[in-house]
């Protein structure tokens, strides 16, 4: 099975991407994170990303396109994939066709206020990547990574003004994108409103139908 996940920054991705990826057994692509192990590896494409990112901005088709290229070629995307924050816009997604035949398209739907808020509460573990949410999925001892004990931090695209930013960008160069799939008749929204359980059940619901 091959996915695209779409939504504004804080709608749910990750925590969905994980779900999917324990219950289909495939392999969980999540272009951010890819950008982010280039910065902390300090190679050439992650100080190229940095600036971008860091200022809320979107990282050039070229390198990203070449990033997922080679990624999923990689022999854990054999049963398929799950890509997420990518493709952010109708251009990528034009080039992603000539790279693979996608299944599904998911689209995770909330207003923009509650995205705010979700974001300048997210917190995530520096060491392991596990991530978190002041509002609906905090650690257990507060500011502290469940899995290996590390203080957790927040990542500096997370900040209101930083938030505010790309969540509009995600409207301009991302919502295009569900029409582009709503008319390939590949599309499932689901209300990134309701409890993540009952997100979880609404996605694999769509994708088994």
């Amino acid at each position: 099975m091959k996915l695209v996940l779409i939504g504004a920054p804080a709608a749910g991705k990750g925590t969905q991407a994980a779900r999917l990826v324990k219950h289909y057994g495939i392999a969980h692509i999540s272009t951010g994170d890819m950008l982010r192990e280039e910065v902390a590896k300090g190679t050439e494409l992650g100080k190229q990303a940095q600036s971008v990112m860091a200022a809320g901005g979107l990282v050039s088709d070229e390198l990203i396109i070449a990033i997922v290229k080679e990624r999923i070629q990689q022999d854990d995307c054999k049963n398929g994939f799950i890509l997420d924050g990518f493709p952010r816009t109708v251009v990528q997604a034009e080039k992603l066709e000539e790279m693979v035949k996608l299944d599904k398209v998911v689209y995770i739907n909330a207003p923009d206020e509650v995205m705010l808020e979700r974001l300048t509460a997210r917190q995530t573990c520096p060491k392991c990547g596990a991530t978190y949410n002041k509002l609906f999925l905090p650690s257990k001892v507060e500011g502290v990574c469940d899995v290996c004990g590390t203080a957790l931090t927040q990542r500096k695209d997370d900040t209101e003004e930083a938030g505010r930013k790309r969540i509009q960008t995600f409207h301009e160069q991302s919502e295009p994108l569900v029409g582009f799939y709503g008319e390939k008749g590949i599309l499932i929204e689901v209300d990134g409103m309701m409890p993540i359980d009952e997100i979880t059940k609404a996605i694999i619901n769509g994708l088994d139908a």
